[in-house]
């Protein structure tokens, strides 16, 4: 049976963290600054944070940072052993991120605006550890947090033709796990906004989220 690996973002507290892992969730993301966005928390608080989630639960720090210097002093600040780049960073970075921190994990954004996607995936080959696919738009920097769905026609040519893991992100909710777990076939789904009212967790969200993404691993 497969299983699709959940990520819930937006994480701003220890309690939220504590209610993601025991509900069985295998990352949890902190939110480093970003000029538009809910859920940003400062080093020190992420670095609390990530300090006490246990393996195999892993804390990803989202970076807006822009350089491999920039990106990694941010990681180092935060303690965090995986950064999620959330610009579109020349493939390069990632050559000079893997030489000044070979120790850090590299998940980049790709903001899906519409099927030139396709090519920004492929420009960055193998470089990133993984690929995260959202509905930033990138001319208004928005960099994610948006709550919008987008094509998930194009997401799915991404997963058959990327040649690292994807994760989706983007709109998601308990209402449409399973239908986004059918239609992209991710290796892993990221929430944040479909979980919460009036910005902060809800369990019962949370738990229905967890339950609709392992009943449709399990009819895959």
């Amino acid at each position: 049976m497969r299983r699709t690996r959940i990520k819930v973002c937006c994480i701003r507290s220890v309690v939220e963290a504590e209610a993601a892992i025991a509900a069985g969730v295998d990352a949890v993301g902190l939110v480093g600054p970003m000029p538009t966005g809910p859920g940003v928390v400062d080093d020190e608080t992420a670095r609390t944070i990530g300090a006490m989630v246990p393996p195999p639960v892993m804390p990803w720090l989202l970076s807006s940072e822009e350089t491999a210097d920039g990106i990694a002093a941010h990681a180092e600040r935060c303690g965090a052993p995986t950064v999620q780049i959330v610009r579109h960073v020349a493939p390069e970075v990632h050559e000079a991120l893997a030489a000044r921190a070979p120790w850090l994990r590299r998940v980049q954004v790709i903001h899906v605006e519409g099927p030139e996607a396709l090519d920004t995936v492929a420009a960055y080959g193998t470089r990133p550890h993984a690929f995260l696919l959202d509905s930033g738009r990138l001319s208004a920097a928005e960099l994610g947090g948006t709550g919008r769905r987008h094509d998930w026609r194009i997401s799915r040519q991404i997963v058959e033709a990327a040649a690292r893991p994807v994760f989706l992100a983007g709109g998601l909710s308990p209402e449409n796990a399973a239908e986004a777990v059918a239609a992209v076939r991710p290796f892993g789904l990221d929430v944040c906004s479909g979980l919460r009212r009036d910005d902060w967790l809800v369990p019962g969200r949370l738990a229905a989220f967890v339950a609709a993404v392992r009943t449709a691993d399990a009819a895959a």
